[in-house]
């Protein structure tokens, strides 16, 4: 089945007057899905952190090798991605159908933007089936709802929450959310969870700069804050550490390098 758009959902309306973080990401990750306001931004931004870059590459490569244990040594076959960005190299439904071209996977975001391409670009396997609905995730109840129509919450689901939580500025109101969204989830589910650390001075003084700025807010949290969204669930090893750190490549030369995003996945029983 091609990407299908959940229905009842108007055609998007772009904003290109602010900066948008998916865009901005777009073009540090070497992409061409952006306007002159993000690519303003993220030069500023770049300049005051010179490793946003390499911290975007790690990253999306977490993301990519955690998604491929989900798919392949968990065996999961169903996948809520919140907060998907802009189509890149890799995309979830890229990586899950490679290993089992049957899998499910539902892009869930409120970027016009994003969902104007992956109305376009994120087409499954015919076995499989890619959806995408424009949601928010402070409407949990909203994004389940329309889940349902694709996903079988009867079945294991890997919830995908990659580079969004932060955009949650309260962190008790982080919290609630993913209680809710995972309460949801059947036995056997899994949460990936990834975001940028405040584990380093220049990044917090560049994001503070950047929120000043009016754009989109984003706050760092601290590895251990990260960590407490997994509570009640069985973290797989080795845990919430720096993306680069969590199951690298086996053929990777030379220890790999700390970046400050730090992810992890966690199985609910």
């Amino acid at each position: 089945m091609s990407g299908d758009r959940i229905p009842g959902q108007g055609e998007p309306v772009i904003d290109t007057s602010v900066p948008h973080s998916a865009r901005m990401w777009n073009y540090w990750l070497g992409g061409k899905d952006n306007y002159e306001v993000d690519r303003m931004a993220a030069d500023q931004f770049r300049a005051a952190f010179p490793a946003i870059a390499a911290n975007a590459r790690a990253f999306r490569s977490f993301l990519s090798r955690a998604i491929r244990y989900l798919a392949a040594d968990a065996g999961v076959r169903q996948f809520l991605d919140i907060g998907t960005g802009l189509p890149t190299v890799d995309n979830t439904h890229e990586v899950a159908q490679r290993v089992a071209p049957e899998a499910r996977i539902v892009y869930v975001d409120n970027d016009p933007l994003v969902l104007t391409h992956a109305r376009a670009l994120l087409t499954s396997t015919p076995e499989g089936t890619t959806a995408y609905l424009d949601a928010d995730l402070h409407d949990p109840g909203a994004i389940l709802a329309q889940a349902r129509q694709t996903l079988d919450f009867d079945q294991p689901i890997a919830l995908i929450l990659s580079g969004i939580l932060g955009h949650v500025l309260d962190t008790g109101e982080a919290q609630g959310l993913v209680r809710e969204l995972v309460a949801a989830l059947p036995s056997g589910s899994y949460l990936l969870v990834c975001d940028g650390t405040d584990t380093d001075d220049t990044l917090r003084k560049a994001q503070d700069e950047h929120n000043e700025g009016g754009a989109v807010q984003y706050r760092l949290r601290s590895p251990e804050e990260l960590a407490e969204f997994f509570t009640g669930l069985e973290l797989v090893e080795p845990g919430v550490v720096s993306c680069p750190l969590w199951r690298p490549e086996p053929s990777q030369v030379g220890a790999p390098a700390h970046v400050d995003s730090y992810g992890g996945v966690g199985r609910k029983p």
